[in-house]
């Protein structure tokens, strides 16, 4: 944020018309509003003030918009990203997601939809240094090595190690590990899990999961935890052990 306690958003679209669009109508939210046109200049902007959320174009005409994501989600693990995207195939959505997109909205969108949804992401964004300890009085679930902390919002290797999670993948984490030995519909996850707010359709649950899995399981083909209960949905295997305040 800055001095004021403002949030600041970064636009990222090389159309001048959207950019100064969404400059107007976000500052008069009462955001701080930056704004590039394409990767050089976000990394500028980027680089010379702490930026709370990135608002991006899926499709840059001189840049890959999936490719500047990921590269945003490496250096910065827990800044939400919002894509934006003219086309309308389910693909690249999906493709939007697996590249570490929190959210995601179509051309033409709804101010006060778009408004709304960056609010709640920022909402849930929980800042957190890595090597930060896992207090006494935290909330946590503890399945096989792992640990949950649903305070903090970390999930802790069995070394004791900080596994980064966006914010959609730590909500899909927390909605399956507080249900252990259930069977969840994706529906139902939907309707569960606070990450996944916004207008979501079936595969978004599956490449969520195909991502958890592979950063929590030893084999993800084989899953320990995530399991994939075939015509229903999925279950997380227990057992799941509470903190106890």
């Amino acid at each position: 944020m800055n001095e004021l306690g403002k949030k600041t958003l970064l636009i990222v679209d090389d159309e001048p018309d959207i950019r100064h669009l969404l400059c107007d109508a976000l500052a008069q939210k009462g955001y701080q509003v930056l704004d590039a046109q394409n990767g050089e200049h976000m990394w500028r902007s980027l680089e010379k003030q702490p930026v709370d959320l990135v608002l991006m174009d899926l499709y840059l005409q001189e840049e890959d918009g999936l490719q500047l994501a990921r590269e945003v989600r490496d250096r910065f693990h827990d800044m939400p990203i919002m894509m934006l995207t003219g086309k309308g195939d389910e693909t690249d959505r999906i493709l939007g997601l697996e590249t570490a997109a929190d959210d995601y909205m179509m051309k033409p969108f709804n101010l006060r939809e778009l408004t709304a949804r960056i609010h709640a992401l920022l909402r849930r964004s929980v800042r957190q240094i890595a090597t930060q300890p896992i207090n006494a009085d935290h909330d946590c679930l503890y399945f096989g090595k792992w640990t949950l902390d649903l305070t903090s919002r970390q999930l802790r290797d069995p070394q004791g190690k900080e596994v980064i999670l966006t914010l959609g993948e730590f909500s899909l984490l927390e909605t399956l590990a507080t249900r252990p030995d259930r069977v969840l519909t994706r529906e139902q996850i939907i309707d569960l899990s606070r990450g996944l707010e916004t207008e979501v359709f079936d595969r978004t649950v599956d490449v969520l999961i195909l991502r958890l899995r592979r950063k929590l399981e030893a084999n993800p083909k084989t899953p320990e935890f995530i399991k994939t209960q075939r015509g229903l949905g999925y279950l997380f295997q227990g057992p799941v052990a509470k903190s106890v305040s």
